[in-house]
């Protein structure tokens, strides 16, 4: 059922208000109400998800990319072998197909080993390198001299995981208050003054603690509490990606990237859970959300087709976009998430989520896991 708050039992005060109905949220919500009562789930949108955590490749990562001890590198391995546990618990349908990361040359082989021992690294211990006879008994229409492995990456329906934490979390009570925006955040000194608009009618309501899972506008979110949010390093910056399918039977059956390009991960090719594959996504900046697909198809052919040569022969069509919430700029190095308990600005009660992108859907319940253990010691105590 799609209610918005006010249509919602009215209550002038609330225990913990996650803003933020996407897959992190609402992973945050499922893990908080196993132990809290009185959670609230604030989405803009009319049902969840329909922004970032919908809009990918559905990929399962395994956790090779990112710097050891980061919050992507330790989220995403917990979250990896999480997520395969709850598909299999929960019935959902996923596939562990895995991952080819190709390259040819001699610098190609470099940076390969290299990637390689990062993920070994982050405690990914399936890795291996294959070289061009091992590649093509994988996939054989692949042509590569080197790639790394990846046995354990695989593919789900992002849908069916929002779906999953969602109905677990309304079993535990909580209230998922949709089409509902939030336009002002202030600390009181004692709680929270939460204001709106929720389906055209404008509301306010005191809560205890907040917790900043808006996505695209978490930035925005922060700066509402009062956070100077470029001196503290929050701003975001859209980086929007286009899918492009695949007409006709797919020529592979795992996952085959690139090596990573500067700040994404390359076009890539993804089978999906119908059995049809999609490239993409490519990496722009952009100043606005905005889902109409702007890229020429050609970008995509001549992204993949040195490493999978028979792409270049099929009809390719648009299929989606996404935008991700970025903390690192076109000309910055790495950023990680941040997921930051802020007493230390005086905002006590109020945890902001702040660049949640690539690979926040594998890291989604590790990430509740984690924002969990945080509420319940630094804020409840």
């Amino acid at each position: 059922m799609i209610l918005s708050w006010l249509q919602l039992p009215i209550v002038d005060r609330i225990n913990i208000a996650i803003i933020g109905g996407g897959v992190i949220g609402l992973s945050i919500a499922e893990q908080l109400s196993r132990r809290e009562s009185d959670v609230y789930v604030f989405e803009r949108n009319s049902n969840v998800g329909m922004e970032t955590s919908s809009r990918n490749s559905g990929v399962i990562h395994s956790g090779i990319y990112y710097p050891p001890g980061s919050l992507k590198a330790t989220l995403s391995v917990k979250g990896r072998d999480m997520i395969y546990r709850l598909c299999e618990k929960r019935d959902i349908q996923c596939k562990k197909i895995g991952k080819l990361i190709v390259g040819s040359g001699e610098n190609a082989v470099v940076q390969l080993e290299r990637l390689l021992k990062n993920g070994e690294a982050n405690g990914v211990n399936d890795l291996s390198i294959k070289y061009r006879d091992e590649i093509k008994k994988i996939e054989p229409k692949v042509e590569a001299d080197y790639a790394i492995y990846s046995p354990s990456s695989g593919i789900l329906e992002p849908y069916d995981l929002l779906t999953m934490f969602r109905s677990k979390a309304e079993r535990q009570g909580v209230m998922m208050a949709l089409r509902t925006e939030i336009t002002s955040l202030r600390f009181t000194g004692s709680d929270f003054e939460i204001s709106g608009i929720s389906s055209g009618s404008r509301f306010t309501v005191a809560a205890n603690t907040v917790i900043n899972a808006a996505g695209l506008y978490s930035d925005r979110i922060a700066r509402m509490a009062g956070i100077d949010i470029d001196s503290a390093g929050y701003r975001l910056h859209y980086c929007k990606g286009d899918y492009f399918r695949v007409s006709g039977k797919p020529p592979i059956k795992s996952l085959v990237y690139p090596l990573p390009q500067e700040f994404s991960l390359g076009i890539h090719l993804s089978p999906d859970m119908a059995g049809s594959l999609r490239l993409g996504p490519n990496a722009y900046y952009v100043d606005r959300i905005d889902y109409r697909i702007e890229s020429d198809p050609r970008e995509f052919i001549d992204g993949v087709k040195d490493f999978i040569p028979s792409v270049s022969g099929m009809d390719i069509h648009p299929d989606s976009s996404g935008i991700r919430p970025k903390l690192q700029g076109p000309y910055d190095g790495f950023r990680d998430f941040i997921i930051k308990d802020e007493s230390s600005r005086g905002l006590y009660g109020l945890i902001n989520l702040i660049g949640i992108e690539s690979p926040g859907l594998t890291a989604s319940p590790a990430i509740g896991d984690f924002v969990a253990d945080m509420y319940f010691r630094e804020i409840k105590g």
